[in-house]
């Protein structure tokens, strides 16, 4: 299939009525967030992927939108025919709480104040903006994400869907991360911010209206910018190559291409960041820690999501070591995990370049799909003694064809569909024995989806009821749980 671009994209704003409880104690009324959204969500709501943004990102993952020169930050793998298809899935990414790029942050208007809250914002933490998301996707009524995915800070963010809603998360794909931010980790944040209060311009978080703290901001992005490339990747693009000039001029202004690259990163990053939400998003990455009584294993003790996580070769601002600790510790809770090394000499900054890994990767990954990662756990049952006048009630209460009977011990002993239902009025059937069907063709959680699908083509149905290996049922799967995640049948 022809990998292309989604297209002309919009953004889209979404309002939390009421206040948002934050991790630190306080709250925040009137909470924006500004998402977006590509390709069509299915009739059962499960082909959701939520991707989650990195430090400076924005809800633009993929796509163009009007009057922006450049597609979507992730625009390599998001769209028809790439990993993250759009025929396929239904791909969600919000601006984070604290962002500058349409969400709630320090420069948004205090309603209490009606002036900008700078330093009035609370400080927030990676499990508010994963709280906040969960209205937005509450909001859209959806109970399952088939996929979470994000690198860097949005691979924390995946982490954190994982512990906090281990229930509604199937897969989770964090990239180029940790679990937990390490000393030398904060120490770089904290320079990075230590450079914006510095800046005279600052003034306490109170420069809206005025001069903002370019300088100091621009000196954060510089820093920050050295630890997502590599040593190679600096060496192998700048070298020690002099910028418009064949001598050393002996003196402190630009003398390298490096030192060029640096303060136009800088400088451009003046122009589409708040040095406020800066301030706020980095110390939201420095309280990140998943350990639970200093143990990350008792931190993801809960986590039921089935993993891929990937880390970098040459990066070393989230090493490998670190997302082996993430395997590690997820493989002693008997998660299903699998972890893959990319090998690219650009860095941190690899998760945002490497098209074609990524796309393979993760395209396997997602294509490789279980029963279970679809099923619909909660489910209808009836017993063998239920009436066909309850059976049929049920039903329409519940808006299925199909009910698994079961005995005592939830072990299927057959299934009843609207059309036996249908079938009971005309031949005036007294009883369900009379309707129900014995001899039922299952699937099981370990089974393929195509596997599945295989078995509703050649018998001609539109559910299985999914059991174990005693014959307990465990769920149900319909054409609609699968129709828009394979295309072979």
């Amino acid at each position: 299939m022809k990998k292309e671009s989604v297209g002309l994209v919009e953004t889209k704003y979404f309002h939390i009525e009421g206040y948002l409880n934050l991790e630190g104690g306080e709250s925040l009324p009137s909470v924006t967030l500004a998402y977006e959204t590509y390709g069509k969500l299915n009739k059962e709501k499960n082909n959701v992927i939520l991707v989650c943004h990195a430090l400076t990102g924005d809800a633009h993952v993929a796509g163009w939108l009007e009057g922006h020169p450049k597609p979507g930050w992730w625009d390599i793998i998001v769209g028809p025919g790439k990993c993250l298809d759009t025929e396929k899935y239904f791909i969600i990414c919000s601006n984070v709480l604290g962002g500058c790029k349409g969400s709630t942050g320090p420069a948004s208007i205090n309603p209490e104040t009606g002036k900008e809250y700078g330093l009035d914002f609370p400080v927030i933490t990676i499990k508010d903006m994963v709280n906040a998301q969960k209205v937005l996707i509450d909001s859209m009524e959806i109970d399952n994400i088939f996929a979470v995915i994000g690198g860097s800070m949005g691979g924390m963010q995946v982490l954190q869907w994982a512990v906090s809603y281990p229930d509604m998360v199937r897969m989770a794909i964090p990239i180029a991360t940790a679990a937990h931010s390490s000393p030398q980790q904060i120490a770089f944040n904290e320079v990075g911010r230590r450079a914006i209060i510095s800046d005279p311009d600052w003034e306490n978080g109170s420069y809206y209206h005025k001069n903002p703290p370019k300088k100091g901001l621009s000196l954060a992005r510089m820093i920050g910018h050295i630890t997502y490339l590599s040593s190679e990747s600096m060496l192998e693009k700048f070298g020690r190559n002099l910028q418009d000039k064949e001598e050393y001029s002996f003196d402190f202004d630009l003398e390298f291409e490096v030192e060029s690259y640096l303060h136009y990163q800088g400088e451009s990053f003046v122009k589409r960041f708040d040095a406020n939400s800066y301030l706020y998003i980095t110390r939201a990455v420095d309280y990140f820690d998943l350990k639970s009584n200093g143990s990350l294993v008792e931190g993801l003790k809960n986590v039921k999501s089935k993993f891929l996580v990937i880390s970098v070769d040459s990066d070393w601002l989230y090493t490998p070591q670190e997302s082996k600790e993430i395997v590690m510790a997820l493989s002693s809770n008997e998660v299903d995990v699998n972890y893959t090394e990319i090998k690219s000499p650009y860095g941190h900054d690899a998760f945002l370049l490497e098209a074609g890994q990524l796309n393979y990767i993760i395209g396997n990954f997602l294509s490789d799909t279980l029963v279970q990662d679809v099923m619909a756990q909660e489910i209808a049952l009836i017993s063998e003694k239920t009436t066909i006048e309850d059976a049929a009630n049920l039903m329409m209460d519940c808006k299925v064809t199909h009910l698994p009977v079961v005995d005592s011990k939830k072990k299927l002993i057959g299934i009843v569909t609207a059309w036996d239902i249908s079938k009971s009025v005309a031949l005036k059937c007294s009883t369900l024995e009379q309707i129900m069907t014995r001899e039922v063709v299952v699937s099981y959680p370990d089974e393929p989806i195509e596997k599945a699908a295989e078995k509703m083509k050649e018998h001609n149905i539109s559910s299985l009821p999914v059991v174990d290996s005693e014959n307990k049922i465990k769920g149900i799967v319909t054409t609609d749980h699968i129709s828009t995640l394979i295309t072979k049948y």
